[in-house]
Protein backbone atom coordinates (compact mmCIF):
# COMPACT_ATOMS: atom_id res chain seq x y z
CA UNK A 1 0.00 0.00 0.00
CA UNK A 2 2.80 2.29 1.01
CA UNK A 3 4.70 1.62 -2.02
CA UNK A 4 1.42 2.56 -4.33
CA UNK A 5 0.66 5.69 -2.74
CA UNK A 6 4.55 7.12 -3.32
CA UNK A 7 3.49 5.98 -6.60
CA UNK A 8 1.04 8.21 -7.23
CA UNK A 9 2.54 11.16 -5.68
CA UNK A 10 5.35 10.95 -7.76
CA UNK A 11 3.00 10.67 -10.48
CA UNK A 12 1.59 13.34 -9.50
CA UNK A 13 4.84 15.58 -8.75
CA UNK A 14 6.10 14.86 -12.08
CA UNK A 15 2.70 16.48 -13.78
CA UNK A 16 2.77 19.36 -11.47
CA UNK A 17 6.66 20.32 -12.33
CA UNK A 18 6.16 19.77 -15.80
CA UNK A 19 2.64 22.29 -16.06
CA UNK A 20 5.15 24.66 -13.34
CA UNK A 21 7.99 25.19 -15.43
CA UNK A 22 5.65 24.96 -18.32
CA UNK A 23 3.43 28.06 -16.66
CA UNK A 24 6.76 29.95 -15.40
CA UNK A 25 7.95 29.93 -19.35
CA UNK A 26 4.79 31.58 -20.42
CA UNK A 27 5.09 33.98 -17.99
CA UNK A 28 9.04 35.04 -17.80
CA UNK A 29 9.53 34.84 -21.69
CA UNK A 30 8.17 36.48 -24.97
CA UNK A 31 6.61 34.37 -27.71
CA UNK A 32 8.37 31.19 -26.63
CA UNK A 33 4.81 29.81 -25.75
CA UNK A 34 1.47 31.01 -25.70
CA UNK A 35 -1.83 30.39 -23.23
CA UNK A 36 -3.44 28.44 -26.26
CA UNK A 37 -0.22 26.35 -26.51
CA UNK A 38 -0.37 25.69 -22.70
CA UNK A 39 -4.56 24.96 -22.35
CA UNK A 40 -4.15 22.28 -25.62
CA UNK A 41 -1.42 20.57 -23.85
CA UNK A 42 -3.23 20.47 -20.34
CA UNK A 43 -6.32 18.86 -21.78
CA UNK A 44 -4.70 16.43 -23.76
CA UNK A 45 -2.71 15.50 -20.47
CA UNK A 46 -6.07 15.71 -18.42
CA UNK A 47 -7.66 13.35 -20.84
CA UNK A 48 -4.72 10.79 -20.03
CA UNK A 49 -4.45 11.29 -16.46
CA UNK A 50 -8.11 10.66 -16.04
CA UNK A 51 -8.41 7.48 -18.04
CA UNK A 52 -5.37 6.73 -16.00
CA UNK A 53 -6.71 7.09 -12.36
CA UNK A 54 -10.58 5.94 -13.32
CA UNK A 55 -8.83 2.37 -14.57
CA UNK A 56 -6.53 2.12 -11.41
CA UNK A 57 -8.94 3.02 -8.62
CA UNK A 58 -11.50 0.77 -10.28
CA UNK A 59 -9.04 -2.43 -9.22
CA UNK A 60 -8.93 -0.63 -6.06
CA UNK A 61 -9.91 -2.84 -3.16
CA UNK A 62 -8.39 -0.84 -0.63
CA UNK A 63 -11.15 1.66 0.78
CA UNK A 64 -7.78 3.20 3.43
CA UNK A 65 -5.75 3.49 -0.25
CA UNK A 66 -9.03 4.68 -2.67
CA UNK A 67 -8.67 7.79 0.20
CA UNK A 68 -5.07 8.20 0.06
CA UNK A 69 -5.54 8.57 -3.87
CA UNK A 70 -8.58 11.07 -3.55
CA UNK A 71 -6.38 13.29 -1.27
CA UNK A 72 -3.85 12.98 -4.04
CA UNK A 73 -6.19 13.77 -6.75
CA UNK A 74 -7.30 16.99 -4.35
CA UNK A 75 -3.96 18.48 -3.64
CA UNK A 76 -3.22 17.90 -7.26
CA UNK A 77 -5.86 19.67 -8.79
CA UNK A 78 -5.74 22.33 -6.04
CA UNK A 79 -2.21 23.19 -6.78
CA UNK A 80 -2.70 23.36 -10.64
CA UNK A 81 -5.71 25.19 -10.17
CA UNK A 82 -3.61 28.26 -8.66
CA UNK A 83 -1.47 28.09 -11.83
CA UNK A 84 -4.28 29.22 -13.71
CA UNK A 85 -5.37 25.68 -15.07
CA UNK A 86 -9.22 23.80 -15.35
CA UNK A 87 -9.77 21.04 -13.16
CA UNK A 88 -13.10 20.88 -12.57
CA UNK A 89 -12.81 17.52 -14.55
CA UNK A 90 -10.71 16.09 -12.03
CA UNK A 91 -13.41 16.85 -9.21
CA UNK A 92 -15.96 15.42 -11.33
CA UNK A 93 -13.82 12.11 -11.51
CA UNK A 94 -13.59 12.32 -7.83
CA UNK A 95 -17.45 12.08 -8.18
CA UNK A 96 -16.79 8.76 -9.36
CA UNK A 97 -14.01 7.61 -7.34
CA UNK A 98 -16.78 8.41 -4.21
CA UNK A 99 -18.85 5.62 -5.18
CA UNK A 100 -15.82 3.02 -5.59
CA UNK A 101 -15.08 4.40 -2.29
CA UNK A 102 -18.22 3.95 -1.08
CA UNK A 103 -18.13 0.44 -2.67
CA UNK A 104 -15.22 -0.75 -0.72
CA UNK A 105 -16.88 0.83 2.60
CA UNK A 106 -19.88 -1.46 2.04
CA UNK A 107 -17.73 -4.58 1.31
CA UNK A 108 -15.85 -3.75 4.28
CA UNK A 109 -18.36 -3.02 6.97
CA UNK A 110 -20.61 -6.31 5.60
CA UNK A 111 -17.39 -8.15 7.08
CA UNK A 112 -17.58 -6.20 10.24
CA UNK A 113 -21.32 -6.96 10.78
CA UNK A 114 -20.46 -10.86 9.69
CA UNK A 115 -17.98 -11.14 12.71
CA UNK A 116 -20.85 -9.27 14.92
CA UNK A 117 -23.07 -11.61 14.22
CA UNK A 118 -20.76 -14.84 14.76
CA UNK A 119 -19.81 -14.10 18.14
CA UNK A 120 -22.92 -12.65 19.74
CA UNK A 121 -24.23 -15.05 21.81
CA UNK A 122 -28.15 -13.65 21.55
CA UNK A 123 -28.72 -13.55 25.31
CA UNK A 124 -30.03 -10.31 26.93
CA UNK A 125 -26.86 -8.07 28.13
CA UNK A 126 -26.22 -8.64 31.63
CA UNK A 127 -25.60 -5.83 33.97
CA UNK A 128 -24.08 -6.18 37.09
CA UNK A 129 -23.69 -2.79 38.37
CA UNK A 130 -24.19 1.04 37.34
CA UNK A 131 -21.10 1.52 35.99
CA UNK A 132 -21.45 -0.62 33.63
CA UNK A 133 -24.63 0.31 32.28
CA UNK A 134 -23.46 3.53 31.73
CA UNK A 135 -20.85 1.94 29.67
CA UNK A 136 -23.46 0.42 27.66
CA UNK A 137 -25.89 3.66 27.26
CA UNK A 138 -22.55 5.83 26.46
CA UNK A 139 -22.38 3.47 23.28
CA UNK A 140 -26.27 2.45 22.26
CA UNK A 141 -29.54 5.04 23.03
CA UNK A 142 -31.28 2.82 25.47
CA UNK A 143 -33.94 3.94 27.24
CA UNK A 144 -36.18 2.27 29.32
CA UNK A 145 -37.80 4.36 32.88
CA UNK A 146 -39.06 0.97 34.01
CA UNK A 147 -35.50 -0.93 33.89
CA UNK A 148 -34.33 1.92 35.28
CA UNK A 149 -36.28 1.47 38.39
CA UNK A 150 -34.96 -2.42 38.81
CA UNK A 151 -32.09 -3.14 41.39
CA UNK A 152 -28.59 -4.09 40.06
CA UNK A 153 -27.56 -6.96 38.42
CA UNK A 154 -30.58 -6.99 35.70
CA UNK A 155 -30.13 -7.59 31.70
CA UNK A 156 -30.34 -5.48 29.09
CA UNK A 157 -33.34 -6.79 26.04
CA UNK A 158 -30.86 -6.92 23.31
CA UNK A 159 -27.58 -8.94 23.24
CA UNK A 160 -24.14 -7.50 22.84
CA UNK A 161 -24.66 -7.60 19.06
CA UNK A 162 -27.02 -4.27 19.23
CA UNK A 163 -24.46 -2.04 20.57
CA UNK A 164 -21.67 -3.04 18.22
CA UNK A 165 -23.61 -2.56 15.10
CA UNK A 166 -25.00 0.70 16.14
CA UNK A 167 -21.05 1.87 16.76
CA UNK A 168 -20.05 0.35 13.23
CA UNK A 169 -23.19 2.44 11.52
CA UNK A 170 -21.47 5.57 13.05
CA UNK A 171 -17.90 4.77 12.00
CA UNK A 172 -19.03 4.05 8.60
CA UNK A 173 -20.48 7.18 8.36
CA UNK A 174 -17.55 9.23 9.75
CA UNK A 175 -15.17 7.01 6.98
CA UNK A 176 -17.72 8.23 4.18
CA UNK A 177 -17.28 11.65 5.50
CA UNK A 178 -14.00 11.06 5.18
CA UNK A 179 -13.96 11.23 1.27
CA UNK A 180 -16.63 14.41 1.00
CA UNK A 181 -14.16 16.91 2.90
CA UNK A 182 -12.11 18.99 0.94
CA UNK A 183 -13.89 18.31 -2.19
CA UNK A 184 -15.70 22.14 -2.30
CA UNK A 185 -19.04 21.25 -1.72
CA UNK A 186 -22.00 22.77 0.25
CA UNK A 187 -23.29 21.67 3.27
CA UNK A 188 -26.14 20.07 2.02
CA UNK A 189 -24.41 18.14 -0.45
CA UNK A 190 -22.39 16.26 1.69
CA UNK A 191 -25.57 15.75 4.01
CA UNK A 192 -26.93 14.43 1.02
CA UNK A 193 -24.03 12.17 0.29
CA UNK A 194 -24.06 10.82 3.98
CA UNK A 195 -27.21 9.52 4.05
CA UNK A 196 -27.32 8.33 1.01
CA UNK A 197 -24.40 6.02 1.51
CA UNK A 198 -25.83 4.87 5.32
CA UNK A 199 -28.85 4.17 3.65
CA UNK A 200 -26.85 2.09 1.70
CA UNK A 201 -24.96 0.20 4.08
CA UNK A 202 -28.37 -0.01 5.88
CA UNK A 203 -30.94 -1.28 3.26
CA UNK A 204 -28.27 -3.51 1.18
CA UNK A 205 -25.08 -4.72 3.52
CA UNK A 206 -26.28 -4.61 6.88
CA UNK A 207 -30.06 -6.42 5.74
CA UNK A 208 -28.06 -8.82 3.31
CA UNK A 209 -25.90 -10.00 6.14
CA UNK A 210 -29.23 -9.88 8.56
CA UNK A 211 -31.06 -12.00 5.90
CA UNK A 212 -28.02 -14.43 5.90
CA UNK A 213 -28.11 -14.57 9.88
CA UNK A 214 -31.56 -15.71 9.68
CA UNK A 215 -31.31 -18.20 7.57
CA UNK A 216 -28.42 -20.25 9.29
CA UNK A 217 -29.14 -23.36 10.55
CA UNK A 218 -27.29 -23.05 13.83
CA UNK A 219 -29.85 -20.17 14.90
CA UNK A 220 -32.99 -21.59 16.63
CA UNK A 221 -35.97 -20.19 17.89
CA UNK A 222 -34.09 -18.80 20.94
CA UNK A 223 -31.97 -16.64 19.15
CA UNK A 224 -34.73 -16.08 16.32
CA UNK A 225 -36.78 -14.23 19.21
CA UNK A 226 -33.42 -12.72 20.17
CA UNK A 227 -33.09 -11.01 16.65
CA UNK A 228 -36.49 -10.28 16.56
CA UNK A 229 -35.83 -7.90 19.73
CA UNK A 230 -32.89 -6.90 18.51
CA UNK A 231 -34.03 -5.23 15.33
CA UNK A 232 -36.78 -3.57 17.35
CA UNK A 233 -34.33 -1.62 18.83
CA UNK A 234 -32.08 -0.60 16.56
CA UNK A 235 -35.01 0.27 14.72
CA UNK A 236 -35.58 2.86 17.19
CA UNK A 237 -32.19 3.72 17.16
CA UNK A 238 -32.42 5.23 13.49
CA UNK A 239 -33.74 8.52 14.76
CA UNK A 240 -30.23 8.72 16.62
CA UNK A 241 -28.30 8.44 13.90
CA UNK A 242 -30.63 10.82 11.83
CA UNK A 243 -29.36 13.59 14.53
CA UNK A 244 -25.85 12.23 14.23
CA UNK A 245 -25.43 13.15 10.47
CA UNK A 246 -27.53 16.37 11.14
CA UNK A 247 -25.11 17.53 14.05
CA UNK A 248 -21.88 16.48 11.68
CA UNK A 249 -23.33 18.57 8.83
CA UNK A 250 -24.98 21.18 10.53
CA UNK A 251 -27.91 20.33 7.86
CA UNK A 252 -31.54 20.41 10.14
CA UNK A 253 -33.75 17.21 9.62
CA UNK A 254 -36.38 19.46 8.52
CA UNK A 255 -34.93 20.77 5.59
CA UNK A 256 -37.07 20.30 2.17
CA UNK A 257 -33.52 18.69 1.10
CA UNK A 258 -32.62 16.10 3.77
CA UNK A 259 -33.15 12.29 2.31
CA UNK A 260 -34.19 10.08 5.29
CA UNK A 261 -32.45 7.09 6.36
CA UNK A 262 -34.21 3.98 5.16
CA UNK A 263 -33.40 1.88 8.45
CA UNK A 264 -36.76 1.21 9.44
CA UNK A 265 -37.90 -0.70 6.36
CA UNK A 266 -34.54 -2.59 6.52
CA UNK A 267 -35.44 -4.03 10.45
CA UNK A 268 -38.98 -4.88 9.67
CA UNK A 269 -38.13 -7.42 6.84
CA UNK A 270 -35.46 -9.00 9.03
CA UNK A 271 -38.42 -9.37 11.53
CA UNK A 272 -40.83 -10.18 9.32
CA UNK A 273 -37.95 -12.75 7.82
CA UNK A 274 -37.05 -13.94 11.83
CA UNK A 275 -40.99 -14.35 12.21
CA UNK A 276 -41.60 -16.81 9.33
CA UNK A 277 -38.31 -18.69 10.26
CA UNK A 278 -39.84 -19.02 13.86
CA UNK A 279 -43.18 -20.36 12.26
CA UNK A 280 -40.92 -22.65 10.14
CA UNK A 281 -38.42 -24.28 12.21
CA UNK A 282 -41.16 -24.41 15.24
CA UNK A 283 -43.23 -26.86 13.09
CA UNK A 284 -40.40 -28.55 12.05
CA UNK A 285 -39.79 -29.75 15.38
CA UNK A 286 -43.52 -30.75 15.59
CA UNK A 287 -42.84 -32.90 12.82
CA UNK A 288 -39.25 -34.89 14.58
CA UNK A 289 -41.70 -35.25 17.92
CA UNK A 290 -44.91 -36.73 15.17
CA UNK A 291 -42.16 -38.85 13.56
CA UNK A 292 -41.04 -40.91 16.60
CA UNK A 293 -44.65 -41.58 17.10
CA UNK A 294 -45.06 -45.31 17.45
CA UNK A 295 -49.06 -46.16 17.59
CA UNK A 296 -49.99 -49.92 18.11
CA UNK A 297 -53.40 -49.50 16.00
CA UNK A 298 -54.33 -53.34 16.66
CA UNK A 299 -53.62 -52.77 20.74
CA UNK A 300 -56.67 -54.01 22.63
CA UNK A 301 -56.49 -51.19 25.20
CA UNK A 302 -55.01 -47.95 26.03
CA UNK A 303 -51.92 -47.24 28.04
CA UNK A 304 -54.15 -45.06 29.91
CA UNK A 305 -52.23 -42.12 30.11
CA UNK A 306 -51.16 -40.08 27.34
CA UNK A 307 -48.35 -41.15 24.73
CA UNK A 308 -44.70 -40.61 25.84
CA UNK A 309 -43.87 -38.54 22.63
CA UNK A 310 -46.76 -36.32 23.09
CA UNK A 311 -46.03 -35.31 26.38
CA UNK A 312 -42.19 -34.53 25.02
CA UNK A 313 -43.20 -32.51 22.61
CA UNK A 314 -45.81 -30.79 24.91
CA UNK A 315 -42.72 -30.08 27.12
CA UNK A 316 -41.30 -28.59 24.37
CA UNK A 317 -44.43 -26.27 23.38
CA UNK A 318 -44.72 -25.19 27.20
CA UNK A 319 -40.98 -24.14 26.95
CA UNK A 320 -40.99 -22.32 23.32
CA UNK A 321 -43.73 -20.68 24.10
CA UNK A 322 -42.11 -19.25 27.38
CA UNK A 323 -39.70 -17.92 25.67
CA UNK A 324 -42.51 -16.07 23.13
CA UNK A 325 -43.26 -14.07 25.89
CA UNK A 326 -40.27 -11.34 24.94
CA UNK A 327 -41.76 -11.13 21.36
CA UNK A 328 -44.75 -8.83 20.79
CA UNK A 329 -48.17 -10.32 21.11
CA UNK A 330 -49.16 -10.22 18.04
CA UNK A 331 -46.05 -12.56 17.09
CA UNK A 332 -46.24 -14.49 19.93
CA UNK A 333 -49.90 -15.48 19.00
CA UNK A 334 -49.70 -16.41 15.28
CA UNK A 335 -46.74 -18.52 16.35
CA UNK A 336 -48.68 -20.54 18.75
CA UNK A 337 -51.31 -20.66 16.52
CA UNK A 338 -49.29 -21.68 13.52
CA UNK A 339 -47.66 -24.41 15.86
CA UNK A 340 -51.06 -25.66 17.31
CA UNK A 341 -52.79 -26.02 13.68
CA UNK A 342 -49.93 -28.01 12.62
CA UNK A 343 -49.88 -30.23 15.59
CA UNK A 344 -53.44 -30.59 14.94
CA UNK A 345 -53.35 -31.43 11.43
CA UNK A 346 -50.58 -33.95 11.59
CA UNK A 347 -52.34 -35.95 14.41
CA UNK A 348 -55.34 -35.43 11.82
CA UNK A 349 -53.44 -36.98 9.20
CA UNK A 350 -52.29 -39.87 11.12
CA UNK A 351 -56.33 -41.22 11.24
CA UNK A 352 -56.44 -40.65 7.82
CA UNK A 353 -53.21 -42.25 6.62
CA UNK A 354 -54.10 -44.62 3.23
CA UNK A 355 -51.89 -47.09 4.49
CA UNK A 356 -53.58 -47.87 8.10
CA UNK A 357 -56.24 -50.73 7.05
CA UNK A 358 -57.62 -50.73 10.49
CA UNK A 359 -58.17 -49.15 13.86
CA UNK A 360 -59.36 -51.07 17.04
CA UNK A 361 -60.71 -49.39 19.85
CA UNK A 362 -58.15 -49.61 22.01
CA UNK A 363 -55.69 -47.44 19.83
CA UNK A 364 -58.77 -44.72 18.98
CA UNK A 365 -59.24 -44.61 23.04
CA UNK A 366 -55.68 -43.93 23.55
CA UNK A 367 -55.55 -41.46 20.38
CA UNK A 368 -58.33 -39.84 21.89
CA UNK A 369 -56.05 -39.96 25.45
CA UNK A 370 -53.55 -37.77 23.57
CA UNK A 371 -56.21 -35.09 22.14
CA UNK A 372 -57.40 -34.82 25.84
CA UNK A 373 -54.10 -33.64 26.47
CA UNK A 374 -53.20 -31.30 24.05
CA UNK A 375 -56.85 -29.49 24.59
CA UNK A 376 -55.58 -29.64 28.35
CA UNK A 377 -52.72 -28.11 27.36
CA UNK A 378 -53.35 -24.46 26.73
CA UNK A 379 -50.42 -21.92 25.48
CA UNK A 380 -49.47 -19.03 28.02
CA UNK A 381 -52.21 -16.51 26.97
CA UNK A 382 -55.98 -17.65 26.46
CA UNK A 383 -57.54 -17.79 23.17
CA UNK A 384 -60.31 -20.19 21.94
CA UNK A 385 -59.07 -20.36 18.94
CA UNK A 386 -56.25 -23.02 20.33
CA UNK A 387 -58.67 -25.25 21.40
CA UNK A 388 -60.72 -25.03 18.48
CA UNK A 389 -58.02 -26.78 16.49
CA UNK A 390 -57.41 -29.53 19.08
CA UNK A 391 -60.96 -30.05 18.88
CA UNK A 392 -61.51 -29.80 15.80
CA UNK A 393 -58.93 -32.86 15.26
CA UNK A 394 -60.56 -34.79 18.06
CA UNK A 395 -64.08 -34.34 15.99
Amino acid sequence: KHETVEGYRRYFSQIVGFFVVEDHILHVTQGLVTRTYTDELWNMALSKIIAVLRTHSSYCSDPDLVLELKNLIVVFADTLQGYGFPVNRLFDLLFEIRDQYNETLLKKWSGLFRDIFEADNYSPIPIANEEEYKIVISKFPFQDPELDKQSFPKKLPMSQSVPQIYIQVKEFIYASLKFSESLHRSSTEIDDMLRKSTNLLLTRTLSSCLQNLIKKPHIGLTELVQIIINTTHLEQACKYLEDFISNITNISQVSVHTARLYGLSTFKDARHAAEGEIYTKLNQKIDEFIQIADYDWTMSESDGRASGYLMDLINFLRSTFQVFTHLPGKVAQTACMSACQHLSTSLMQMLLDSELKQISMGAIQQFNLDVIQCEWFPPYYDDDDYYYYITHCAE
